[in-house]
């Protein structure tokens, strides 16, 4: 117990055992004098203003503070009460301590259990994302994957059978025209059936029908590439990878998304390419991140859509504008979409876990907090995003090189 006279002297006036056993001073060391005489002058300091303005305010004051005697710190629980005379003025300030150093040890315990916690709630989320990620991926690659290998072989096979039918072809007409040549007269039968088929329209079009079927196997030569190159399995180390590639890759796995319909005109996709290297990156990982921003802008635009006709969005029509660049040593990533952009509430949680602003059974929050693990912790690189309502958004990723 502290007490303050109204001479303004500060003295203890009692010191329990607890006290005693605590700090390991005895009663008789402390009995009669002040805080400055036992307390750091600091401490000793921020006590008698507390004490003073109990004294002058005559208003009850409780607090906790940590005071360090004979140069061991343990934490008091201190309250100040006036006593007044028959006037109402303070003629004293008791105070009465107790010390709560097992208290406040008991709570850093908790604090330090409920941070430990919190930290293993966040590597559990991170965990869940990378299970989901990784499943994710793994079944979209294999069936990609599979997609692409059940082309090659019929492919194959035509591709191959059309390189061997042009000369022969050739050889055909050219034999045809020999008997043409030779036989200047023939019979009406032979005129007739000529006639008939189109024997001269036939010779002038089937070669040029071969060329257009040995393009479209060209074609879905360079999808089955494509559709390799986007599911692509990771390695457990980084490896050189052409950027541009996998988000062609990734346009065209979403290029159904992108056509015309009934409500809408296609959505226009401009690619602005710099000069890039290759980036040691994980190449699946990235087409994942390519493949999540994507398709958050093509849901963007078709939710823009909403309430308008197809001769109003032609006017505006929808495009997302996918730039790469390389700027102080990171690659840098912007693809950005003209729909109707983001307010303040969405922005502050757009990348947290199971956000999403889609409806029941069309998104499951997880593609933008994947996109961002992925792009800053397995790569080091920054996700960010810029957003104006009624104009649009851009999602920029930046890859150190």
């Amino acid at each position: 117990m502290t007490d303050v006279r109204d001479n303004g002297r500060f003295e203890y006036t009692g010191w329990s055992k607890s006290c005693e056993l605590a700090l390991g001073i005895p009663a008789s060391q402390v009995l009669g004098k002040t805080p400055q005489q036992l307390i750091a002058p600091n401490e000793s300091a921020t006590i008698e203003q507390k004490y003073l303005r109990c004294f002058q305010t005559g208003i009850p004051v409780t607090y906790e503070e940590c005071l360090t005697f004979n140069d061991q710190k343990s934490w008091w629980l201190t309250t100040l009460s006036p006593l007044k005379d028959e006037t109402g003025k303070v003629y004293r300030v008791v105070g009465t301590t107790i010390n709560i150093s097992d208290r406040k040890e008991g709570e850093s315990v908790i604090t330090e259990k409920s941070q430990a916690l919190g930290t293993a709630l966040e590597d559990l989320q991170q965990a869940q994302l990378q299970i989901v990620q990784s499943e994710k991926m793994s079944a979209l690659g294999n069936l990609v994957a599979g997609v692409a290998h059940e082309m090659n072989n019929p492919l194959g096979f035509i591709s191959a059978s059309l390189q061997q039918a042009k000369p022969s072809l050739a050889d055909i007409v050219e034999h045809l025209k020999l008997y043409q040549e030779m036989l200047p007269n023939p019979g009406d039968e032979i005129i007739d059936h000529a006639e008939e088929i189109d024997l001269n329209y036939s010779l002038e079009d089937l070669p040029k029908m071969i060329d257009s079927m040995v393009m479209a196997c060209d074609r879905l030569k360079n999808i089955s590439t494509s559709l390799r190159t986007f599911s692509r399995a990771d390695k457990d180390y980084k490896v050189p990878f052409n950027i541009h590639e996998g988000i062609d890759s990734t346009i065209l796995i979403l290029k159904h998304r992108l056509k015309a319909n009934e409500q809408r005109p296609a959505i226009e996709v401009i690619t602005d390419y710099g000069n890039l290297l290759q980036v040691k990156c994980f190449p699946g990982q990235l087409n994942q991140v390519f493949m999540n921003i994507l398709a958050n802008a093509i849901d963007a635009l078709d939710e823009s859509n909403m309430g308008q006709n197809f001769e109003k969005i032609k006017v505006n029509p929808n495009r997302i504008i996918i730039k790469t660049s390389l700027e102080k040593e990171c690659v840098k990533i912007t693809i950005a979409d003209n729909a109707k952009g983001m307010n303040e509430s969405v922005k502050q949680k757009i990348f947290d876990h199971l956000f999403t602003t889609k409806g029941v059974g069309k998104g499951t929050g997880l593609g933008l907090a994947i996109a961002k693990s992925i792009v800053e912790e397995t790569h080091n690189g920054k996700l960010s995003f810029n957003s104006v309502l009624g104009q649009g958004t851009e999602f920029i990723i930046e890859i150190p090189v």
